[in-house]
């Protein structure tokens, strides 16, 4: 064999072994990424800057204080120290905030019905996910948007199943087709569960559900005893109404949700330039201070619980005061955020993934990787709405959801960042390929050996070359997230609530999803 066949047999063997490699499922430990990697790398704040919103959201809950709390939020706060002045708002002194920082959970394992997807919350660890209150779904192929159902719900925890890199599933969308809110909240619950072993996030509408929803999850966990030890559905609760006003009926529904054993995410949503103030460190300041608030509610109540710090700041556009999601300024406004959550050193949460833009189309791809790489890279512990939102979090897009696994895949290989050793930086293999070798390093066996260890491809994205796009009939990438979705979904349905046990829940609650 002359040296140009040998040459030619060299890059064939090594073509098909790359091929076989990748073709072969990757088992937990060569996955290039998983959930709760470190970033941390990113820091828009200096340390000084974090003092200083520190030092203003301090003196905002002393000074300020917080108005509309319940009578039961009172008799909370004001037991642990807090001021209840003539005016009815709640002031915090400094010295509080210290003591109840030292009581607050400093880990917290958020788990799901199935451990492997159990999140682990501490330090720079990063987890993207769903979450929101979307009203429409994005019909993607006839390119209008539609109320959502119930059934739009459960196929959004389906798909969330199915996909690597959405590690939570927190409900993104509202249940349009049920009217009454009690049985909307008992569905929201379900049909979460039904569709995903993973953790779930959802809100509670009024206090007085809180003893149905549980009893459900109850149901679901195959009792009380065992849902206390492994919560798998957190409350997403909404206890401020920006500017530093309690939510009256959320605060209450907190506190019987910790009696409950549910952990916690302290959601506090100003919206910059509207119902928080307009510069980007000052809508840090007010969303720290909520949260602070809320963090000292939830340790006067049971120190310790398990609570997420959900700075949500959004941001608006200043020239029509609607909401700007899809900005460098909200992911700004994610990043600093993060920040402050590793300066109190508490697990904490906070938007980012939002898509301005209707569609899954290119203006909606840059809005989700800029603030999801930006969050991902300031090690927020959960990036919420990170996969499927679009519309300024009006619109849910099933086929978003799918690409958006694809970007986060990419997102999270930018967290895990370069690793730099011994082995990373030697020239064993340089001197091999230049000066034994084919001059180039494609059949390699450290390539081969680091091409799913270091290498993240994507399921659904386009790699192809021209040609090769052209032969294969020039596939429109939002038409294979359609395929997919249709996939995913005409499957037979997984029996993620025991058939039993659904029947039970289905003879005491008003359950409105169809049995599968």
């Amino acid at each position: 064999m002359d040296q140009e066949s040998m040459r030619r047999s060299r890059r064939s063997g090594g073509r098909a072994g790359r091929h076989a490699v990748r073709s072969a499922p990757l088992t937990e430990d060569i996955k290039p990424i998983r959930p709760g990697m470190e970033g941390g790398a990113y820091k828009p704040l200096s340390e000084t800057g974090m003092q200083r919103i520190h030092e203003a959201a301090l003196e905002a809950m002393e000074v300020i204080g917080f108005a509309d709390a319940p009578e039961s939020g009172v008799e909370i706060l004001t037991g642990a120290g807090c001021i209840q002045e003539e005016d009815g708002r709640i002031r915090f002194p400094r010295a509080l905030v210290d003591d109840m920082l030292a009581k607050a959970a400093r880990e917290v394992t958020l788990c799901a019905r199935d451990p492997a997807h159990d999140l682990q919350l501490s330090g720079n660890r990063v987890h993207y996910g769903t979450a929101g209150a979307a009203v429409y779904v994005v019909d993607q192929e006839n390119r209008e948007y539609r109320e959502s159902t119930l059934q739009d719900l459960f196929d959004a925890a389906r798909i969330t199943q199915e996909l690597d890199n959405v590690h939570f599933f927190q409900r993104p969308m509202v249940a349009r087709d049920i009217e009454d809110n009690f049985e909307m909240d008992l569905n929201t619950i379900y049909a979460s569960c039904a569709g995903t072993k993973k953790h779930v996030g959802t809100s509670i509408f009024d206090p007085d559900y809180v003893d149905g929803c549980l009893d459900l999850l109850h149901h679901i966990a195959g009792g009380e005893d065992k849902w206390r030890e492994r919560p798998f559905v957190s409350n997403s609760n909404c206890f401020v109404v920006p500017p530093m006003k309690f939510a009256t009926e959320s605060c209450r529904v907190m506190e019987k949700c910790i009696a409950g054993g549910m952990p916690v995410l302290l959601l506090s949503a100003g919206q910059a330039g509207a119902t928080a103030p307009a510069p980007i460190a000052a809508a840090i300041v007010q969303a720290v201070a909520e949260c602070l608030a809320g963090m000292i509610y939830v340790n006067a109540i049971k120190p310790g619980h398990p609570a997420v710090f959900g700075t949500w700041p959004f941001v608006s556009d200043l020239r029509s005061g609607a909401m700007s999601g899809g900005s460098g300024e909200q992911a700004l406004l994610t990043a600093g955020c993060a920040q402050m959550h590793h300066f109190y050193g508490l697990p904490g949460g906070a938007a980012a993934g939002i898509a301005d833009a209707k569609l899954p189309d290119m203006q909606a791809g840059w809005e989700q990787m800029c603030s999801n790489v930006m969050a991902g890279l300031s090690g927020l512990n959960m990036v919420y709405e990170a996969a499927g939102m679009h519309a300024s979090l009006l619109g849910f897009s099933l086929e978003s959801l799918i690409l958006g696994d694809d970007l986060l895949g990419q997102a999270m290989r930018c967290v895990r960042g370069i690793e730099v050793t011994e082995d990373s930086v030697s020239l064993d293999t340089m001197k091999e390929v230049c000066l034994e070798g084919p001059g180039h390093y494609l059949g390699s066996s450290q390539t081969l050996e680091l091409m799913q260890r270091d290498y993240v491809y994507p399921a659904i994205a386009d790699r192809l070359s021209p040609k090769e796009w052209a032969e294969v009939g020039k596939p429109d990438l939002l038409e294979q997230a359609i395929k997919r979705k249709r996939e995913i979904l005409d499957a037979p349905r997984k029996a993620n609530i025991d058939p039993v046990v659904d029947n039970e829940i289905r003879k005491k609650f008003a359950i409105h999803l169809g049995a599968g």
